[in-house]
């Protein structure tokens, strides 16, 4: 006999085994983070060991006993697992509970609905939901999962659960040809940055890392930024001038989580495509999170996992506040930018962020006079508005002696756009 599934309750008992087969457990704390994320309210909190996971329970009757109990002693609606659950696994403990029953994949799901909201946030999440439930149809309709026979019985030859999966099988279909229009869509934006020779930065990082807060920072916008897990998942992609390079392309992008759901990491590929097709990755770390190693390992495996895991990264270790560190770079043995400690929430160390970039982005500099008669003002107003004018002399005839400063690519581009000889001396590039 099927029961009632509930529309609602947040009143959430959580369950966390420790198995000695993983080989990197979850963390508990996160997974209470995950849950207020949700919305969810947590009233018990079971904890247990088991070398391997029950194949049909996943926790042994004796810790079932212990999950009913407290359910029914804080009027509990909904349990929790900070572990995968297969589709059998969560269909028998639900039966055994008689309440709902959600694992970590479905539960991150939940928050990724919550928080998408522009359209193509909206169908990644819709895609990647549909194909999680697409293993756990059968959990709804198995009083329908034979064909009846029989006079008056016989129906079209498909069973309501193959119907299901028909239509759902057809609306992720949909879904995929509208992501993939998205994608091409991109794929045009950024071949014209291609053609415009206009870098691009990615933000990366572990989720609750502040890298919205620092995007917000450096760019003056107002992407939604929260204490909170997943705050933000829609890319955002702003230009900002920086001195030596010019116009950079910046993408805030979605954070990142210990064993993030295949599935996720799938249906938000269009969106981490942005990190897989920077020119550079800048890291944002929480360094006051005590489990900032682990997290910067988690999301070096998912920059593998997209192929990004060679694009030149910098680091930025963000919450400088919370430690009372100072704002500083760090470079490796030939001084290059490595690492960068900032706050972003107090907007301290900012200006030794765009220093970094602008050492690492900007590659060969050109520094060069030039001499313009008052007849090629054009040239003046386009030099002026590269930016690349440090000083300008004017002579008792109106001509002007302007001193040059700008990316070597800029320069060559200049000379070979306006058609005028000669290139800078090699002495000329610092």
């Amino acid at each position: 006999m099927l029961f009632e599934r509930p529309d609602s309750g947040e009143r959430a008992v959580l369950v966390h085994l420790d198995l000695r087969s993983e080989d990197e457990r979850e963390d508990a704390n996160e997974f209470v983070q995950l849950v207020t994320s949700a919305g969810g309210d947590p009233v018990a909190f079971i904890t247990g060991s088991r070398q391997h996971p029950d194949s049909r329970l996943f926790v042994g009757s004796g810790k079932l006993e212990e999950i009913r109990a407290a359910l029914e002693a804080n009027d509990g609606k909904l349990v929790l697992f900070n572990h995968a659950l297969s589709p059998s696994q969560e269909r028998n403990i639900e039966k055994e509970l008689q309440c709902r029953v959600l694992d970590r994949t479905g539960l991150i799901l939940d928050i990724f609905a919550q928080r998408a909201r522009t359209h193509e946030g909206k169908l990644q999440v819709e895609l990647a939901q549909l194909e999680h439930m697409s293993t756990r149809l059968v959990r709804g309709w198995t009083h329908l999962e034979r064909q009846k026979g029989g006079i008056g019985l016989r129906g079209p030859g498909e069973t309501q659960l193959e119907t299901d999966r028909r239509l759902l099988r057809a609306r992720i279909k949909s879904i995929q040809a509208r992501l993939s229009k998205v994608r091409r869509q991109r794929e045009q934006a950024r071949r014209a940055r291609v053609r415009a020779d206009i870098p691009a930065v990615s933000l990366v990082g572990y989720t609750n890392a502040g890298k919205s807060t620092l995007f917000n920072a450096l760019t003056t916008s107002e992407v939604y930024a929260a204490d909170q897990l997943f705050a933000t998942l829609d890319p955002t992609l702003r230009r900002i001038a920086i001195d030596d390079v010019g116009p950079v392309v910046m993408a805030d992008t979605v954070g990142f989580i210990r064993h993030l759901p295949h599935k996720l990491v799938e249906a938000f590929r269009a969106t981490l495509e942005e990190a897989v097709l920077a020119d550079l990755l800048v890291h944002v770390i929480d360094c006051a999170d005590p489990e900032r190693r682990d997290n910067i390992t988690q999301v070096k495996r998912v920059l593998e996992e997209i192929g990004a895991h060679e694009i030149p990264v910098l680091e930025v270790y963000n919450k400088t506040d919370l430690l009372g560190a100072e704002c500083k770079i760090e470079r490796d043995e030939q001084g290059r930018p490595v690492r960068v400690w900032l706050s972003a929430r107090r907007q301290e160390g900012l200006e030794l962020l765009y220093q970094a970039l602008s050492e690492i982005l900007g590659g060969d500099i050109v520094e060069t006079t030039i001499d313009l008669t008052p007849g090629q003002g054009r040239l003046r107003a386009r030099l002026y508005s590269l930016g690349a004018v440090q000083t300008e002399e004017l002579d008792e005839h109106g001509g002007s002696h302007l001193h040059l400063r700008l990316p070597a690519v800029e320069w060559y581009r200049f000379l070979s756009a306006e058609n005028l000889p000669g290139a800078p001396r090699r002495d000329d590039t610092v």
